[in-house]
């Protein structure tokens, strides 16, 4: 008699080798918290681990135009962002403690182009390629929520 129980961990083994990658490549569902730009409202998942931060909206196929993600830092400093494993075309918002938008960047998908924040900031939120243009969002404006209520 055959033993199977060394087949069957063979197989699970396999498996998991299997999709072990198909699995890392799934988009991360965070909390969200609801900002505002004027009278145009935004749902942000929020990235505040280093984790978080460093998957942020990689392997996503789609976003809900007034949907983003906001990024949290410990202390306000320099931020770069790229796009590695990042499928969609984003604008994003280097934004202050209080809220100001500092400046943006369009970010091109899969690039490792770095876009970095004007000046030292806490914050960054990336929404649609264009989806602050479209709405005259430009650097100064000021963002409203939680995180900028302080």
């Amino acid at each position: 008699m055959t033993p199977i129980r060394p087949r069957l961990a063979s197989f699970v083994l396999a498996v998991a080798a299997l999709a072990g990658p198909a699995l890392a490549q799934q988009p991360q569902q965070l909390p969200t918290v609801k900002l505002n730009a004027g009278m145009h409202n935004i749902q942000a998942q929020v990235a505040q681990t280093f984790d978080q931060r460093q998957v942020g909206l990689m392997y996503r196929r789609e976003m809900p135009s007034n949907e983003g993600m906001l990024f949290v830092f410990e202390e306000p400093s320099k931020q770069c962002f790229w796009m590695r494993n990042t499928l969609l075309p984003l604008t994003i918002a280097f934004v202050a403690d209080d809220g100001t938008i500092v400046n943006l960047a369009d970010m091109q998908p899969l690039s490792e182009a770095s876009h970095c924040s004007a000046k030292p900031v806490r914050y960054a939120l990336e929404m649609n390629q264009g989806w602050f243009a479209k709405r005259g969002i430009a650097p100064g404006a000021k963002l409203g929520g939680a995180p900028f209520s302080k």
